[in-house]
């Protein structure tokens, strides 16, 4: 039996009453997320749709004793008028002002905190290469902030908000009021942020990464062997000296934060040089508001030599020539198919919640920190040790539940690291 649709009343009431959890999320967000520290900027990036919300999470900051707080706001519906209205060569550089206000607030020691809310299919249509230029320039143009957060200069986090046109999109079959009831819902729940004391919460799950780490770490395999029922037969290199890492990040100062709320994944950066076979998608990827559906990719040397879609192709092909190492992996991440993400049963079309719900590799720049000494190292040192360099990093969903991942060590022995879809020892 279907359940009973909720009335836009019923939906108005049940929104408010989570009016506490919402404060108890905002407040995770700003002390465990960014762990925002007394007289520290805090820079927020956020829809305006959710502008109550994040109204709740400056209001946490000031309580937690930032010295400022700059608020920049996104909208889908500019954003796509300006896609369609402006040239290409547009997108081809950062206005002068934006590379400087993001800029300058990195070399400030800001803090960085993007909530994620947006339509799937806002940029529907439009040619993809604006947005891939668009990325591109920023990535480029902005270095103290974007190495700022790859170098572990400032703290910064991903979290989740929802919007009408995604929740939609997420629950087609329900009235938008109770979407977007349901997504808030689902949000608070896999966050981890529904209960009466979510910093603790998140504690506890940061402490179930460390196992895991020390298998991965202990082993020290040089390769990963990926294969799968849909035609997966992939082996990934993995760089001399290379560290798994996941859960909370920590700046060179020393200050731990979560990167992403949700996280489920652990990971690594594999060698750039190494990764030879084929891998099919397990889900969408949404990038910059286009999708990306049921495809492939065929390494050869590291490098993406072939690669098809049945939708989506030429946004794959723009992300893939982005720069010389947007063909190259940079990172690989196992997630159990037994997290709360994947249980929920929910396709969420937004990268942040579905690579937590299945393992994924991504295209284009690795991370510093997955490298003995990595952080004090010079981007020619990384691709030395095999890290891969790119002004983009784009995560793709390779888990299927009958995925089996095999750690390959110096002498060709192999051991289980994933037996279908899950933790070889779950």
């Amino acid at each position: 039996m279907a359940p009973i649709p909720m009335t836009d009343e019923e939906c108005r009431l049940a929104t408010e009453a989570l009016s506490e959890q919402l404060d108890l999320y905002a407040t995770l967000l700003v002390r465990k997320g960014v762990a925002l520290e007394r007289g520290q900027e805090l820079v927020l990036e956020a829809p305006v749709e959710r502008a109550d919300f994040a109204r709740r999470v400056v209001s946490a900051a000031y309580r937690a004793g930032a010295g400022h707080v700059t608020v920049i706001w996104r909208d889908d519906v500019v954003s796509r008028l300006t896609y369609e209205s402006c040239e290409l060569s547009f997108f081809e550089h950062t206005p002068s002002w934006q590379v400087e206000q993001l800029n300058s607030l990195a070399e400030a020691g800001a803090a960085f905190l993007f909530l994620e809310g947006q339509d799937p299919a806002a940029l529907k249509g439009i040619d993809p290469a604006k947005p891939a230029a668009a990325s591109r320039a920023r990535n480029t143009e902005c270095r103290s902030f974007r190495d700022g957060m790859d170098f572990g200069h400032n703290a910064w986090c991903i979290a989740g908000v929802p919007v009408q046109s995604w929740a939609r999109e997420v629950f087609p079959d329900l009235s938008p009021a109770e979407a977007l009831y349901r997504l808030w819902v689902l949000i608070l729940a896999v966050s981890r942020a529904d209960g009466e004391d979510p910093e603790s919460a998140w504690e506890t799950h940061n402490a179930s990464f460390e196992k895991t780490k020390r298998f991965l770490n202990g082993h020290r395999f040089t390769a990963l062997r990926y294969e799968a029922g849909n035609g997966t037969d992939l082996t990934i290199g993995l760089p001399e000296g290379h560290l798994w890492d996941g859960g909370a990040g920590r700046t060179q100062g020393g200050v731990t934060f979560f990167p992403n709320i949700p996280t489920e994944e652990v990971f690594t950066s594999p060698d750039r040089l190494r990764a030879d076979g084929i891998v099919y998608s397990a889900m969408p990827l949404v990038r910059a508001g286009q999708t990306v559906r049921d495809f492939w990719l065929r390494f050869e040397g590291g490098k993406v030599v072939d690669f098809g879609a049945e939708q989506g192709r030429e946004v794959l092909r723009h992300i893939l020539e982005t720069d010389e190492g947007a063909c190259r992996l940079g990172e690989c991440a196992l997630v159990s198919k037994n997290t709360p993400i994947r249980q929920s049963e929910t396709l969420f079309y937004d990268t942040l919640y579905d690579e937590n719900a299945s393992c994924h590799l991504a295209l284009g720049m690795g991370f510093p920190e997955c490298v003995a000494d990595g952080v004090s190292m010079s981007k020619d040192e990384l691709l030395a040790r095999g890290v891969n360099q790119s002004a983009t990093h784009v995560d793709f969903m390779i888990g299927t539940d009958d995925l089996n991942i095999y750690g390959v060590a110096a002498d060709g022995s192999e051991t289980p690291v994933f037996v279908n879809g899950q933790w070889a020892w779950e």
